[in-house]
């Protein structure tokens, strides 16, 4: 007689192992949830408040505290909506104006293929109910960042705008947006400590998982791993967790959390390469083919691998998104860089 063995139930919630999960608390982000709530509070006075940036490396928990800090906000005011838009995801003027409306329930009657951009962005301007704060993230995805000034000048928006560093969004705005969100709070997300990111696990071990099933060691060991990115230290804890419920364990051995940090981070990878846009993916697979490659070549190909080439200067704003993501590493200044894949 064959005897199967039960898998062992050791995550309680795994909502804490999401990526969009939201936590009730965060750890060592204080000082960036103080600033991000103290440029919103105009709106607890029924006032719009100026656009708020947030920028830093991937990982470090722009998103997180942009939405943590929305709902503490929504404790304040009585009426309040909100939506949050990842760009990378929606990222034309179609697709991000379809879920901006979402958030105000204006979106009935919309039809993807026949409804005319513009009566989108009517409906917005006639929106007139309570303030109504946007979550942009990944800003600097959008394929026409003019939008920006569209939502801009709707009285009852105020906008967080979340990207990895500045000149990804600001190199592409014409001057009038450019000088008003230059002028806006802007809010520095540095990289993770390692003892930040055990207390970052450590939570969400408290919040979704049974007693003794792994030590602070052993989450000092993925830390370790993830070098400040908190997305890796949690898709390691994550895969470690479900391999050691299948073997029927009631904790997580060092060697099986060895064993998951080079499948949590390829499964990160496969997830970044399948968000890239056509133009993106274009010059992923150029500099994948080629192994290492000038920018020159590289424009070169690209142009000659897509209908609508862009301009050299989006491209290479396109090049430093996949190097802020771990996708490709430039080697060399200016004059004599080559671009080939993170191995």
């Amino acid at each position: 007689m064959t005897i199967l063995a039960l898998e062992t139930v050791m995550i309680t919630d795994a909502r804490v192992l999401q990526p969009e999960f939201v936590p009730s608390e965060v750890a060592h982000r204080d000082a960036e949830v103080d600033h991000l709530s103290s440029a919103l509070a105009p709106i607890t006075a029924g006032q719009r408040a100026d656009p708020v940036f947030l920028y830093g490396p991937s990982g470090v928990g722009k998103t997180c505290i942009a939405q943590f800090t929305v709902e503490r906000l929504r404790e304040a005011v009585i009426e309040l909506n909100h939506q949050y838009v990842n760009c990378w995801e929606d990222h034309n003027r179609f697709k991000t104006l379809y879920r901006v409306l979402e958030g105000i329930n204006r979106t009935v009657d919309v039809h993807r293929q026949s409804t005319p951009r513009d009566v989108l962005l009517e409906r917005l301007r006639e929106y007139d109910g309570p303030p109504y704060v946007i979550i942009l993230d990944e800003v600097d995805q959008l394929t026409d960042k003019r939008l920006l000034y569209d939502l801009y000048r709707v009285p009852t928006i105020t906008m967080i705008l979340i990207a990895n560093d500045e000149a990804g969004l600001f190199g592409a705005l014409d001057g009038r947006l450019t000088s008003r969100l230059r002028n806006s709070t802007q809010v520095e997300f540095s990289q993770y400590g390692n003892d930040e990111l055990v207390a970052i696990l450590a939570d969400r071990v408290r919040w979704g998982f049974e007693p003794g099933a792994i030590d602070r060691p052993r989450l000092e060991t993925i830390a370790n791993h993830a070098a400040g990115d908190a997305r890796v230290a949690i898709g390691v804890l994550r895969k470690a967790a479900r391999a050691a419920e299948t073997e029927g364990l009631g904790e997580i051995p060092p060697r099986i959390i060895d064993e998951s940090v080079p499948a949590a981070k390829s499964e990160l990878e496969a997830q970044t390469i399948d968000r890239l846009t056509s133009h993106q993916a274009a010059l992923y697979e150029i500099i994948s083919e080629a192994g290492e490659i000038g920018p020159g070549e590289l424009y070169e190909r690209y142009c000659g691998a897509v209908s609508e080439p862009k301009t050299r200067r989006m491209v290479r704003n396109y090049l430093s998104k996949l190097e802020h993501y771990n996708l490709i590493v430039a080697r060399g200044n200016t004059r004599d860089r080559t671009y080939r894949l993170d191995s």
